[in-house]
């Protein structure tokens, strides 16, 4: 039976990129793991095995490491744009190139006193937060940036209930008025700059404004439901950055249940200190998308295909 290529796409998936840049004895780190995917005129290739269009995908990690030399890493986002560009314009058969990255963060290590100044500031410890992530989009006319962000855990070991649900025969949650409400937070925010003829925003400042204002919202709500939590999330982010047109959140239930340990003569009242077992699976996993009134939903449901 004859056969039609569909949708295609090669390039080099997780370069790991770290640039130290030197300001005297103050030392600066970038640590990203980039992934290129590239589109276009490669039925050839998939047919006849000519490789004629074909960038080899060595190459396209050569380029990851050449560019983060010659441009510098300014934000993971801007890395993406001058990696995608390069890819699409200077490349004919080329159509469409799509820039992952992943961004791990790194913390000064604070030294004593008594060695305060004497070596400088280059030393460094891994964050144990989340990680950044961004992907950008190109196709030689139309921008797509989706940032976000994964593995950020969060708790409020109060101000949460649950309570008022449907209950069937197989129901045997009890309601709860005072709960542990924990969570991982996956996140992925669009931005509205499509075409080089707006103002870029600005990266940096846009990704600490928009992980400050998941986190305050998460924190400020006093929750109901994990679903309300969510929709607080999202909804916080549309409303106070206007380079935001939509929130896509997938939020895991950390539960936490009370020990029963009266069959050790002790109570375990929130009142005298409560020690609850944190369950890792099952667990509930709530997901949605906040969107900004009349735009589109672009970003896919299940986070992972980004």
């Amino acid at each position: 039976m004859p056969t039609i290529l569909g949708h295609n796409q090669y390039g080099k998936a997780e370069n790991r990129v770290v640039r130290v840049t030197r300001d005297g004895a103050t030392h600066h780190i970038k640590d990203l793991n980039v992934s290129v995917a590239l589109s276009g005129d490669m039925e050839e290739a998939h047919s006849s095995g000519s490789n004629a269009n074909v960038l080899p995908t060595d190459t396209t990690k050569n380029t990851v490491f050449a560019f983060a030399r010659k441009h510098g890493i300014e934000s993971a986002e801007q890395f993406g744009i001058h990696l995608a560009r390069h890819f699409v314009t200077s490349r004919e058969p080329v159509h469409r190139a799509r820039i992952r990255v992943e961004e791990y963060a790194w913390e000064r290590i604070a030294t004593s006193e008594a060695h305060a100044g004497e070596r400088g500031e280059h030393s460094f410890v891994r964050k144990g937060q989340e990680t950044r992530l961004t992907q950008v989009t190109y196709d030689g006319e139309r921008w797509e940036i989706v940032s976000g962000l994964k593995d950020l855990t969060v708790l409020n070991s109060t101000d949460s209930e649950f309570h008022g649900f449907v209950k069937d025969r197989y129901t045997t949650l009890q309601e709860t008025r005072d709960r542990v409400l924990a969570t991982s937070v996956a996140a992925r925010w669009r931005f509205n700059w499509t075409d080089d003829e707006r103002p870029v925003p600005d990266w940096e400042t846009s990704y600490e404004r928009t992980r400050q204002h998941l986190l305050q919202a998460f924190a400020e709500t006093y929750s109901l439901s994990l679903q309300q939590t969510v929709y607080q999330m999202g909804t916080r982010v549309i409303e106070q950055r206007d380079e935001v047109d939509e929130v896509r959140l997938s939020l895991p239930n950390h539960h936490h249940f009370q020990v029963d340990l009266e069959p050790f003569g002790l109570d375990n009242d929130t009142a005298g200190g409560a020690v609850y077992f944190a369950a890792d699976r099952p667990y509930g996993l709530i997901e949605a998308t906040i969107l900004r009134e009349g735009c589109e939903a672009l970003i896919p449901p299940d986070l992972t295909n980004l």
